[in-house]
């Protein structure tokens, strides 16, 4: 096998600055490492904050190639990768953070623990569109919140990324879904399987309304700020809330009055620190097993771009102009 010792890539230089289509080595594997040639990649919020420098917890040394999902083929695998083979159609949450190197590319070297089997089901525009948002809404519910089939569970956000995946994933664990959205997302969180909660509404109108002023056996909120104190607030007693934007002050006092429980979920940690990345895969393993099953779907933006107009596709997410998740052909 020949390999191709350059590659297309998308570098930022500076932040703010435009991303710049570059010609660039192609990377050289470890051997835990396979090469993927990149066929499409998720574009997140994350990103354009990343992209800014504005994420303190999320650095990325530069000159860098960002991008935090993607989806592809795997070109050539490590003498130590035993679980996939070239050929093999992947996906999953892998460098974009932390001086990994990112999906706007042609190419990368990934940790094959990251990686999962694509769903046969889903295009590799789908495909890139799931890992971030649904890593992170499966480690909340599930690995925090230990959700039990029968639970009354609220989202905050039904509509957002993370927000439309926790709601597929808690229906597929039978539970009863409630999710609050702006007035015109409605049709959205509805068309999920989640029953509409407007979020001007008061909290102690729909807590009464919708659990006969019990309170939410789980609570996520995807939102952060006012939104994780209305958390607290609107959980049941001896229930359990989880937050992935957990990063402002907060009163504490509603929750431990309910003798409730809190989780903070920070889906970076294993990128950056190297622990926990075989979960990781194993996340994404239960994202294609929901997706060939018919219970999991992303919502996707119809626009395309590619390397070299990448930098339109972050502005639309910094205008919060967007119809479902971005994704980049590469």
């Amino acid at each position: 096998m020949t390999r191709q010792s350059t590659m297309r890539a998308a570098v930022l230089e500076t932040h703010n600055a435009p991303l710049r289509p570059s010609t660039v080595p192609t990377p050289e594997i470890g051997p835990r490492e396979v090469l993927v040639q990149i066929r499409a990649s998720g574009v997140n919020p994350l990103d354009t904050k990343i992209h800014a420098g504005a994420a303190a917890h999320a650095r990325h040394p530069l000159p860098a190639i960002l991008g935090l999902d993607l989806a592809g083929v795997i070109e050539q695998t490590g003498r130590d990768v035993s679980r996939f083979n070239r050929g093999d159609e992947v996906y999953g949450m892998t460098g974009g953070v932390g001086g990994v190197q990112g999906s706007l590319a042609e190419f990368a070297a990934v940790d094959a623990d990251l990686l999962a089997l694509k769903p046969a089901n889903l295009s590799m525009r789908e495909a890139a569109a799931l890992p971030l948002i649904f890593i992170t809404a499966w480690e909340g519910l599930i690995d925090r919140a230990a959700l039990k089939a029968g639970q009354k569970v609220l989202i905050h956000g039904g509509a957002g990324g993370v927000g439309h995946m926790a709601i597929q994933i808690a229906r597929a664990f039978g539970a009863e879904m409630f999710a609050t959205g702006s007035a015109s997302q409605r049709a959205t969180i509805e068309g999920f399987g989640a029953t509409f909660i407007d979020r001007d509404t008061a909290i102690a109108t729909y807590v009464a309304e919708h659990t006969g002023g019990r309170g939410f056996d789980v609570v996520y909120d995807t939102v952060g700020g006012q939104v994780l104190d209305a958390s607290f607030e609107a959980v049941r007693r001896f229930g359990h809330v989880v937050s992935a934007l957990g990063w402002g002050s907060h009163a504490l006092a509603p929750l431990s009055f309910r003798s409730a429980t809190y989780s903070g979920v920070f889906t970076l940690l294993p990128l950056l620190s190297g622990e926990g990345r075989a979960h990781h895969g194993e996340i994404m393993a239960e994202a294609t097993r929901l997706v060939e099953a018919g219970k999991l779907l992303p919502m996707l933006d119809a626009r395309h771009f590619t390397l070299e107009n990448v930098d339109d596709a972050y502005a639309l997410i910094r205008d919060h102009a967007t119809q479902g998740k971005l994704v980049v052909d590469i």
